[in-house]
């Protein structure tokens, strides 16, 4: 077996993702129209579109950036598909973290190069992705997902993103409360990110895993799960007081004088809440500030009882009767259905009924 030039040894060590095309590489087409294909380089190929054919010979060793042309003479933009197009258009097996998410997480988080993160739970693996490129090879990353065939379909978009599967990044199938003493070891952990129902259940044992001073963020939906998890943060006393925030991006149309906002735009998608771990027995410093209305009490809780509001109960003997009226319009709307009249319960509505003869 020969021994390779110094140009495919050049080529074997570049990065996948720079220098010409060549055979395995993905190139995203994009034709006149903006709409996009996405292929993977393979000789003697061809990509069919309804306005002619593209060798895929044609394009293996052109630099990325070229413009190539159809049988039929329509041109076609080729370039490597960045990271934000390729989550985009992967195959889901649940909902992905948005790139305008990932990158804030990114950011808020302080994911660096050669930190230990544990991610939960892994959905498709889109911010999988996001996370291996920032950790870089010499981090590691422990994923964790209740589903296997969500796990598997994160696998696979991760081998097909990089061209192989991470030896620095592990999935692990089951609950992350249960596997997460077994996979890490104490205060080995730089960073947690949560993306899952109810982080709140997991607060503690992140605690547990992540290094003092390390950053614990939680990516919820709703406002709802934004107040619990805030709450149970604050309730461990192991961490800072939590920051919230939503990132809303909204895109711009420039074409000459015509420079508008595009009339669609990501609006909420979900809130970030971080916290940092605190050292061992080390007590948070009181917020010295003015009383705020969002202080509560036990007593302001009880406030907003039901009873406290004003609510009305409806007696038995009233709720019989609407249970009543609510019956006899039921079997109303079946008879017209089925053409069959029910017996009335009443005079009253019997004289509404059609007569049987």
């Amino acid at each position: 077996m020969t021994e390779p030039t110094d140009i495919e040894r050049t080529l074997d060590e570049r990065p996948q993702n720079s220098g010409p095309f060549r055979v395995g590489d993905r190139v995203q087409l994009t034709g006149p129209k903006g709409k996009r294909n996405t292929i993977t380089l393979e000789h003697g190929k061809e990509f069919h579109t309804h306005r002619g054919i593209v060798g895929h010979d044609s394009i293996i060793g052109l630099p990325d950036g070229s413009v190539i042309t159809t049988t039929d003479g329509i041109e076609y933009l080729a370039l490597r598909p960045l990271l934000v197009d390729f989550v985009m258009s992967m195959p889901r097996g649940a909902a992905i973290i948005y790139p305008k998410d990932a990158a804030q997480i990114i950011g808020q988080a302080d994911i660096f190069p050669g930190a230990t993160v544990v991610e939960a739970g892994v959905g498709s693996g889109a911010l999988s992705l996001w996370i291996l490129r920032a950790i870089g090879p010499t981090g590691r990353l422990e994923s964790f997902e209740r589903r296997e065939e969500f796990a598997d379909v994160a696998r696979g978009n991760v081998a097909t993103f990089f061209g192989y599967d991470p030896e620095n990044w592990r999935v692990s199938v089951g609950d992350l409360t249960e596997a997460l003493p077994h996979v890490t070891s104490p205060e080995s952990v730089d960073r947690v990110v949560l993306d899952m129902l109810a982080p709140w259940e997991c607060i503690d044992e992140c605690a547990t895993a992540m290094k003092p001073g390390g950053v614990l963020l939680c990516y919820v939906a709703t406002v709802t799960q934004l107040s619990r998890v805030a709450e149970a943060i604050r309730g461990t006393g192991k961490f800072t007081n939590p920051d919230s925030n939503e990132t809303i991006v909204r895109g711009w149309h420039v074409e000459g004088l015509a420079v508008r906002p595009d009339h669609r735009m990501i609006g909420h998608t979900g809130f970030l809440i971080t916290a940092r771990k605190l050292a061992d027995g080390a007590v948070l410093p009181e917020l010295k500030r003015r009383p705020s209305k969002s202080d509560f009490s036990d007593d302001d809780v009880e406030l907003w009882t039901p009873g406290a509001l004003g609510e009305r109960n409806v007696s038995a003997k009233i709720l019989r009767k609407r249970v009543r009226t609510v019956n006899n319009s039921a079997q109303l709307s079946r008879s017209r259905s089925f053409g069959d009249a029910p017996a009335a319960e009443n005079d009253a509505e019997a004289t509404d009924q059609p007569s049987s003869d």
